[in-house]
């Protein structure tokens, strides 16, 4: 493939934005040399760069687009609430509607307040949990990868440049599927944690009666037990992890789906908790979320008809029955290679992620970047496993054909060396104390 024009592009994105992106994930360091550097289209899975090259894509705009690109009726209902006017000085009635749709999926919700980005439902809900309890300490599980763009969770990785030491200290770490760990923290911080943040899963499922586990021992303590939704609602189940693993948390926090892509997220949660950010209540006010943005009628609109579609048509279970085809067809892909030991896949199928190891089994980002650099040259964005509504049974043959031949090339590269075979550097995690 040739990527004249994108490598031309990457150049000056690095003059103008810190970064050469908005997004560290969407980063030149997350892929390799010979990749493409910018989307102009996308339509269902398929997208197409600035060279014109076409790619079937893995990872749906981070996991926000379930239904596909450019989905016709989310994009019309959007476009009609654009025609109307997108933002107003009082609230518009789209506002309720959106929250009403909402709470319809949500069993245990009562009340939902929008923001834009995933990050403004985790900090307010921390916020709220401080106020609520009167703490200040937050607990998170340590496996889990990304809670918010904000000081409590930033200080807490290797990025930290620019957060008060002060602020770091109040962020602690517990390992997931085990409570022990969590009551160890609350013995060490005895009323002082305001707050247990987790995701219900990513890549390990928990063990039976982990998570009904944690939120007793966080009420047990006087800590809130909040539910980071980003990646799971919309996703796992129509009602967020919390209805599939049959638990109730008192704050819980969407975004990335609940709209297809569009810029919305919500913070739910129970009435006695989020009416300290509203008016009827006599106690001190929480300034909770009060974006310019939060209440842009396109995206709520979007919100409205993509929550309409995961209702009428069976939008997860398709995800999770093209997932398992992949799963499958990566594990067989694998053993006719000879790198099953290498290379495989972790994750429920409808949120699917792989892994890459080196010739000594240890996680390598070398090995990583050749997977990326072989997928992509027979037309394969990868960054992750994870498909969407649009991913039809011929995109998935096509991608395990691109695959299993990039896995004989990942097999040469074990037995001869990396370097022979990956041009350029290898890809880097997101989070690392220098460049």
């Amino acid at each position: 493939m040739n990527f004249e024009k994108s490598d031309e592009l990457r150049k000056k994105s690095h003059t103008l934005i810190p970064g050469g992106a908005h997004t560290y994930a969407k980063g030149d360091d997350q892929y390799p040399v010979q990749s493409p550097g910018f989307i102009v289209k996308g339509k269902g899975c398929h997208v197409w760069d600035v060279d014109g090259n076409e790619f079937i894509e893995y990872g749906m705009g981070l996991r926000a687009v379930t239904l596909g690109h450019a989905y016709r009726p989310v994009v019309a209902a959007a476009a009609r609430a654009m025609m109307k006017g997108t933002n107003f000085v009082r609230p518009a009635t789209v506002e309720m509607e959106a929250a009403e749709a909402i709470l319809s999926c949500i069993s245990h919700g009562e009340m939902v307040k929008f923001g834009k980005h995933g990050s403004d439902g985790t900090s307010a809900a921390v916020k709220l949990a401080r106020a609520y309890t009167g703490r200040d300490m937050v607990a998170i599980c340590a496996e889990q990868p990304f809670y918010s763009i904000d000081d409590w969770f930033i200080g807490s990785t290797p990025m930290a440049a620019g957060i008060p030491v002060t602020q770091r200290a109040l962020t602690v770490k517990f390992n997931y599927n085990n409570l022990e760990s969590l009551r160890k923290l609350f013995e060490a911080y005895p009323n002082q944690i305001a707050c247990v943040m987790m995701e219900g899963m990513t890549t390990v499922e928990p063990e039976p009666g982990y998570l009904q586990g944690v939120i007793d021992l966080a009420h047990q303590h006087g800590a809130l037990f909040i539910l980071d939704e980003n990646i799971t609602g919309f996703r796992y189940h129509i009602g967020g992890a919390q209805t599939l693993f049959g638990i109730q948390p008192d704050l819980s926090c969407f975004g990335k789906a609940i709209a297809n892509g569009f810029a919305l997220s919500a913070l739910v949660g129970k009435r006695e908790i989020m009416e300290l950010g509203g008016m009827n209540h006599d106690q001190q006010r929480v300034f909770l979320l009060s974006t310019t943005h939060g209440g842009e009628t396109h995206a709520l609109a979007a919100c409205i008809a993509a929550i309409g579609v995961y209702q009428k048509e069976p939008v997860i279970e398709h995800m999770y029955h093209q997932g398992d085809k992949l799963r499958a067809g990566i594990t067989e892909a694998a053993r006719s290679a000879g790198v099953e030991d290498y290379f495989g896949t972790m994750g429920r199928s409808c949120n699917l992620v792989y892994y890459t190891r080196d010739h000594e089994k240890q996680p390598s980002q070398a090995f990583r970047a050749l997977f990326l650099q072989e997928t992509i040259k027979r037309g394969l964005i990868m960054p992750s496993l994870v498909d969407s509504y649009a991913h039809k049974d011929e995109d998935i043959e096509q991608t395990l054909d691109g695959i299993a031949e990039a896995l004989h090339i990942y097999r040469k590269a074990l037995d001869e060396g990396v370097d022979k075979y990956l041009v350029g550097r290898p890809v880097k995690p997101v989070f690392r104390t220098y460049n």
